[in-house]
């Protein structure tokens, strides 16, 4: 059997989630993988998957703050929001200044209310956006809040081809899970009235896992390394340690007193010898285990 835990993969452009999750059963040898937070297939950079019992993680892992950098062109909007999508009108941004374009970025800054694209896995009415929009067909989708922690211009690049002029704004985005990368690029478009859309995308972080921890997966086929469930853990959330009898009521599924931290997200919880045994969540009086990795009926090994 596979060892569990999780890999970071940097994933290179045109591949879906899914291709990567695929090659990666491969590699590891086991059917039980999958990825926290998908990435379009014109992304590249960090995904994080789960191998084995690592696939308990991803749900919780998907809900952490995300780094990426973007590229937003501005002067034409595409019917995805995307490079990917069919083109919309060319507006001409020869008049667009610099300082309009760091102002739109800051009133996109924040808390804000986000319409998702058409041409997502939000459902309407029981069915994909996406499938609608395939058939030609618009869907009204509602507003989500969303913080974006960070939109950092870090270049204006102006630039002119056969069907006129456009901007490219480079930039640095921290936001919260949930947010489209896609919808910040046509909002700051339609905000400054040229049109705009996502014209290249590079996740660099998800959560506490960053480009420096992630590998190609030539270089996975090379030597395959994953980061252990026990530091996997440890990485992504506060950390207690139990003592034997608390180690055996989690191990059965029961509560055991909170956190005097009190801390509201998950926390991994480890037994006398280092052994992560479960995710647990501070309730009124209580913590309750989430996760459990290492239920009763299970041998204790160390991670």
């Amino acid at each position: 059997m596979a060892e569990s835990g999780v890999v970071v993969v940097d994933k290179p452009a045109d591949w879906t989630s899914h291709d990567v999750v695929a090659k990666t059963r491969g590699l590891a040898r086991t059917r039980r993988v999958g990825h926290a937070g998908t990435l379009d297939p014109m992304a590249t950079g960090v995904l994080v998957l789960g191998i084995e019992k690592g696939t308990k993680l991803l749900g919780y892992l998907t809900l952490t703050e995300k780094t990426y950098e973007a590229t937003i062109r501005l002067g034409l909007s595409t019917n995805t929001d995307d490079a990917e999508g069919e083109p919309g009108e060319r507006v001409d941004t020869g008049g667009l200044l610099d300082r309009e374009v760091y102002e739109a970025a800051a009133k996109l800054t924040g808390t804000i209310a986000q319409v998702p694209p058409q041409v997502s896995a939000i459902k309407v009415d029981g069915k994909r956006a996406y499938k609608s929009a395939r058939e030609g067909k618009e869907v009204a989708l509602k507003a989500r809040e969303v913080t974006v922690e960070q939109f950092d211009i870090t270049a204006i690049r102006r630039g002119e081809d056969v069907d006129g002029s456009f901007v490219d704004v480079d930039a640095t985005i921290s936001c919260s899970s949930g947010t489209y990368i896609r919808s910040l690029a046509r909002d700051m478009g339609v905000g400054l009235g040229t049109g705009g859309h996502l014209a290249a995308l590079r996740r660099t972080r998800v959560g506490p896992y960053d480009l420096s921890v992630a590998r190609t997966l030539d270089q996975l086929a090379e030597e395959f390394t994953q980061v252990s469930l026990g530091r996997a853990v440890a990485a992504a959330f506060p950390v207690r340690t139990m003592d034997q009898d608390e180690t055996r009521r989690i191990r059965h599924g029961n509560r055991i007193a909170p956190s005097s931290s009190g801390e509201k997200g998950p926390v991994g919880l480890f037994a006398p010898d280092g052994t992560v045994i479960a995710l647990g969540e501070n309730r009124p009086g209580h913590m309750k285990p989430v996760v459990v990795f290492v239920p009763a009926q299970a041998r204790t090994t160390t991670s």
